[in-house]
This record gives C-alpha cells, sequence and structure tokens, in this order.
C-alpha cells in the first residue's frame, strides 16, 4: 500500500539562520538541534552550506523556479538536451529496421 506524501513544510529565512546558529554554538550534535526543531539532521547542513555560499542572499526564494519563470537559456538547453535523445532513439530504430529488411 503506497501513502501520498503531504505538502513540505516551509520555513522562514529566520527560523534557518537561527537553526544554523543554534547547531554551530550548541554543546549538543546537530542530531539533537534537528530532533527538537523538528527538522531533518541533513536539512542543518544545507542550510549551514547554503549561509555560507550566500551569506545573506541565503533563503532567498522557495525550491526551483516555475517553468515560466526559468531563463530562456535554461529552456532551450533542456529542449536541446530532449531533443538528442530522441534522434538518438531515431537512429537505433533506424539500424534496427534496417537490419530487418537485409
Amino acid at each position: 500500500m503506497t501513502r501520498k506524501r503531504g505538502p513540505y513544510k516551509t520555513y522562514t529565512k529566520e527560523f534557518k539562520a537561527e537553526a544554523v546558529r543554534l547547531m554551530q554554538t550548541s554543546e549538543q550534535p546537530a542530531s539533537d538541534v534537528a530532533r527538537q526543531l523538528g527538522v531533518r539532521r541533513n536539512q542543518l547542513y544545507k542550510w549551514r552550506d547554503q549561509l555560507s555560499l550566500k551569506g545573506e542572499q541565503a533563503f532567498g526564494g522557495r525550491g526551483r523556479p516555475k517553468k515560466s519563470e526559468q531563463s530562456e537559456l535554461s529552456k532551450l538547453r533542456q529542449e536541446n538536451e530532449r531533443l538528442k535523445e530522441e534522434v538518438e532513439i531515431l537512429k537505433k530504430a533506424a539500424a534496427y529496421f534496417a537490419k530487418g529488411l537485409q
């Protein structure tokens, strides 16, 4: 039996920054801090990495941008990858059917 996943929890920028601060300054292991806050330990490490890389700009948006918000370049790259896959499939199909004609 499969269970349907509920909606993702969202956390504020302030909550994430405070969680990272607690993890770094606390005498407790990260797993204990995560359990107290109700988040996964791995999530704390991800937030720490984002904060160290981006500083004040960390935790800006809500995940991956929607299709309508993607840049034209990324849309074209996606389409290019899809077309390359289609060409490979067609080449394999053509080779398969060519063997049948001989």
